[in-house]
């Protein structure tokens, strides 16, 4: 896969029926149990998580309610497949860790959160199998079996699958790719919805650290007429969403694009969105949660 593709050469989402789609990347050979030729068993919807500050982890808020009201409602997951914006990397990596650590990656906040744990369980078989049929599609990819579990995983799912009974492969953010190249590498993935495999990006619709109120109930004028402007490109024009750059000073919004990327991971996994929660956080936190089918 080269980088930057440009935006006017992507081809139109071909729904996993076409005739013409290019064969499956399937997850099947990594159950031990599953029956041949697994397929709609429970399609589940691919996510867009706004993950917040690492306090997100132990608050109660209508977000964290949001994701709460997810997991109860959606048929439980054989796996997760995951990007968060605190991974990332030279290139493609694939978390095969079988065990791996809750990883507290930040400082200065609460002692409670460095205490907390997310027990949850890799999957080495099905993130082998990915790797192995991502580069057999010639896309450059290994991987890691070290790997931990980095907050931008464990701050979401404690309020999504609290019992941490779903194992997690995680993917990395190679520093080269970019909202195209994200959108692709979701598409490669798409059809592990239908083998009950819930893909997720974590990260945040908006992201300026330097704009942050912690105690503040304003909003972020800038911030929240981004998201709106983003959202209704999701709806109607995916090539202009991809071109999110697009927008006037975007820096203010995003001073770097890592937060934001996962979103265009979900969103090739799924096309169409809806919103599942809206809301602001701290003032400049953008906390939307999208679904895309």
């Amino acid at each position: 896969m080269s980088y930057p593709k440009p935006i006017e050469s992507i081809p139109s989402y071909q729904h996993p029926d076409d005739a013409n789609a290019t064969s499956p990347i399937t997850a099947a050979v990594a159950w031990e149990d599953a029956p041949a030729g697994l397929t709609n068993a429970a399609s589940l919807p691919a996510l867009f998580i706004s993950h917040g500050a690492p306090t997100f982890a132990i608050e109660q808020s209508a977000t964290t309610s949001a994701l709460a009201r997810i997991g109860q409602n959606l048929p439980k997951p054989r796996a997760i497949v995951i990007m968060s914006a605190h991974w990332i990397s030279a290139k493609l990596e694939i978390s095969s860790n079988p065990r791996p650590k809750t990883w507290h990656d930040f400082s200065g906040f609460d002692p409670k959160l460095h205490e907390l744990q997310y027990p949850v369980s890799g999957h080495p078989a099905l993130a082998e199998s990915l790797a192995q049929q991502l580069s057999a599609r010639d896309i450059a990819c290994s991987v890691n079996p070290m790997r931990v579990c980095d907050h931008g995983v464990w701050s979401p799912l404690r309020h999504l699958y609290p019992a941490a009974d779903v194992p997690i492969v995680q993917i990395s953010l190679p520093q080269h790719y970019d909202s195209v190249a994200c959108y692709q590498l979701g598409a490669q993935l798409a059809r592990l919805r239908n083998e009950q495999i819930l893909i997720i990006g974590s990260g945040n619709i908006t992201h300026n650290l330097q704009a942050l109120r912690w105690q503040a109930d304003s909003i972020d004028d800038d911030a929240k007429d981004f998201k709106l402007w983003l959202l209704q490109q999701l709806k109607s024009d995916i090539p202009s969403a991809l071109d999110w750059q697009q927008y006037p000073n975007y820096q203010n919004i995003h001073p770097s694009d890592e937060h934001l990327l996962p979103l265009f991971f979900a969103l090739g996994a799924g096309q169409r969105v809806s919103v599942v929660h809206e809301s602001m956080a701290h003032h400049s936190l953008g906390m939307d949660i999208y679904r895309f089918d």
